[in-house]
């Protein structure tokens, strides 16, 4: 009972400043959103739409820097190995740096290739592109944060990088409204908000990592990191979450391009859905946080017996979040759609798409959870494959039924994606996660 209650009280500490950051996260989206609607027509707001998804092609991909980081780093902590942990971070802010270059020499060519297979109005187009060229220069700052973020994770401090993200997202929020409404700059404003909200989060996270890991500064050893064997299997790891990026990309990315395909104002419900249909998972992934940093120490320690004993806690917390959620969008989906526009005709198309709302928390919660406790546990090749099989399911079901359903096969595709995760994750947590810890 002691133990329960022990492990109990890490996920909470580990969970809780997590979901606290995880908060502002959608506020930021929301106000940004609500200021592109309120500097035009549903013209800005697909602009946001589609500038959002212009980063998302390219930083969603790249997710592996935070989740591989902190996986490895989680087990590596659990066996008391901090030159591992250190050489795994280094390996990763390296990483994130050779890669923000790289987004930088291909800016222009990116652009023009992403708009001509991104269906969108010439107007939108061209306010997509001026918050485009303004944002990419963040692109060190924003890598670099999901390094911090995952060597925080895996070294069981949920503190910091809710202090870093909190930071990041009111600089944010109070930058977009002050730039894009006050200051005059219009749409430039909001991403002029984004560059200063990142750089600022990276000062802040090498402060936090100069203040509390000193000492782990000892440890780094800059020829181990590149040796081929290290190389290999942090490639390797971040080989099978790149593609698992991919399929999330792919899925997102073809929500909003598809949405586009039915006029202005059902792309813009198409993308104030997708936020709400997000909204709750920013609570649900503070315990999938926990999952990871859990998961990865018990597994490290080789301990089975916390190691259930974490997940079942997780499992708990997470189906009444879920639950709380569905009561929420029941009673109050309405009212969230009016909050991200004032446009009338927006507020009724959505209408027949709320519904969807109050089924998402029960069908993807599972697969969410899952997610985290797979990534403590490095089973990237089985997240990798069942995130493929998902993604086939999505773009299938949506060529079958547009044509009898229109739109709102993207939304029972969606579904279907979720629903297929949380089967497969399910049936093989056994081998991929508790088969790691030796029975004594």
């Amino acid at each position: 009972m002691n133990n329960i209650k022990k492990i109990n009280k890490s996920v909470l500490a580990l969970a809780f400043p997590s979901i606290l950051a995880n908060i502002t996260v959608p506020l930021v989206g929301m106000v940004d959103l609500g200021v592109a609607g309120r500097l035009g027509d549903a013209v800005a707001i697909g602009a946001m739409a589609i500038g959002t998804m212009l980063f998302d092609l390219l930083y969603w991909n790249m997710g592996f820097l935070r989740v591989g980081t902190s996986g490895m780093i989680a087990q590596a902590y659990g066996r008391k190995d901090f030159g591992d942990v250190m050489k795994v971070f280094s390996q990763g802010l390296g990483t994130a740096i050779i890669i923000a270059l790289l987004i930088w020499i291909i800016q222009y060519l990116y652009i023009n290739l992403a708009l001509l297979v991104i269906p969108c109005s010439p107007e939108v187009a061209a306010l997509a592109k001026e918050y485009y060229f303004i944002r990419i220069w963040a692109a060190p700052a924003t890598l670099s944060l999901f390094v911090f973020k995952g060597f925080f994770i895996g070294m069981q401090n949920a503190i910091s990088p809710m202090i870093a993200d909190i930071t990041v997202n009111v600089v944010n929020l109070l930058a977009s409204i002050w730039f894009a409404l006050h200051m005059g700059l219009g749409f430039r404003g909001i991403a002029f908000a984004v560059l200063l909200a990142q750089y600022t989060g990276l000062i802040l996270c090498i402060i936090l990592m100069i203040t509390y890991y000193r000492k782990l500064f000892k440890y780094f050893d800059f020829h181990e990191s590149l040796r081929l064997k290290h190389l290999k299997k942090f490639f390797s790891i971040n080989g099978n979450l790149f593609v698992r990026s991919l399929c999330f990309l792919g899925i997102y990315a073809g929500f909003t391009s598809f949405s586009a395909n039915y006029g202005d104002e059902l792309l813009a419900v198409s993308t104030i859905m997708m936020k709400l249909l997000l909204l709750y998972s920013f609570f649900i992934d503070g315990f999938a946080f926990a999952g990871e940093a859990l998961s990865g120490k018990y597994i490290g320690a080789q301990d089975r017996k916390s190691l259930k004993i974490s997940v079942k806690i997780i499992f708990w917390w997470c189906g009444g979040i879920a639950f709380i959620s569905t009561l929420c969008y029941i009673f109050g989906s309405k009212a969230m759609v009016m909050m991200l526009t004032d446009s009338k005709q927006v507020i009724e198309d959505s209408v027949p798409f709320l519904p969807w709302l109050w089924v998402m928390p029960a069908v993807s919660c599972i697969a969410f959870t899952w997610d985290g406790i797979f990534i403590g546990a490095t089973a990237t090749k089985a997240i990798m494959y069942i995130m493929l099989i998902a993604a086939v399911a999505f773009f299938a079901s949506y060529a079958l039924l547009k044509g009898t359903i229109g739109i709102q096969a993207l939304y029972v595709a969606f579904m279907l994606h979720n629903l297929i995760r949380t089967v497969l994750m399910s049936l093989t947590a056994h081998k991929q996660v508790f088969a790691k810890v030796k029975v004594k």
